[in-house]
């Protein structure tokens, strides 16, 4: 007898459904499609809706995969209506999938206030994990794993990064960070000053053709990428001191 190519295998037929009134926040691909997991689409695929930071970016990637789903955009900026309108839905009894742009909900993108609220609310919430910049940086760094403190992105003010990076000094391991390239050659000088000694290690378009790593002191760095067309963000990593 023929079986059909798109079939389901035996055993994901017997998967459980996804259940009713959960905030399912999937992770997705930091660059390479292909890093996805198989519950991840299964959860896009069988949830009501899908909040999604960019509904544009989400979108190229459901086509990739055939699904259609319905989206409401959840950012920085819409944050307290969007997450009533999905306390809303949960109540009603809907399944919504929480995305970013890219990598994990709530690591330096939008998720931790809908999660509190959803948290706050007795609502159940679900984490589908997957890729994270932050970890396929570091653990491809060749930097001390076994402690290390991840700080996010440092604020723009000059003075208010200089504080943060200064009081980070007396940490005893690996310190992880996202920058833009905008800032990149800024965010050199300002280690320059506070962690002249300490190697350094920039991470950029992980997973993506044009992986790459640079790893020196950071007037090092700061000279290897001077005029350089540097896209995409960065993670830093800074070594424990010596």
């Amino acid at each position: 007898m023929d079986t059909n190519e798109h079939e389901l295998p035996a055993d994901a037929k017997a998967l459980p459904p996804l259940t009713a009134g959960t905030l399912y926040l999937v992770a997705t691909p930091i660059g390479n499609l292909e890093d996805i997991t198989l519950r991840a689409l299964r959860t896009l695929r069988e949830c009501d809706a899908i909040a999604a930071e960019d509904t544009r970016h989400t979108g190229v990637l459901l086509k990739h995969y055939g699904i259609r789903k319905p989206m409401l955009s959840y950012h920085a900026f819409n944050e307290a209506r969007r997450s009533e309108e999905i306390l809303a839905r949960l109540q009603r009894g809907e399944k919504v999938a929480l995305v970013s742009d890219a990598g994990s909900p709530g690591i330096s993108d939008p998720g931790e206030r809908v999660v509190r609220a959803a948290r706050a609310a007795g609502l159940r919430v679900e984490s589908v994990p997957g890729p994270c910049a932050l970890v396929a940086a570091l653990t491809a760094s060749g930097l001390p794993t076994e402690e290390f403190h991840f700080i996010g992105f440092l604020p723009h003010k000059s003075g208010q990064r200089r504080n943060q990076l200064e009081a980070l000094k007396s940490f005893s391991g690996t310190l992880v960070l996202y920058e833009s390239p905008y800032r990149i050659e800024k965010l050199l000088g300002e280690l320059g000053e506070v962690f002249p000694d300490r190697v350094v290690v920039l991470a950029r378009e992980l997973t993506k053709r044009f992986e790459e790593f640079l790893r020196g002191k950071p007037v090092e760095l700061a000279a290897a990428t001077k005029g350089r067309s540097l896209k995409g963000e960065f993670v830093v990593l800074i070594a424990p001191a010596a």
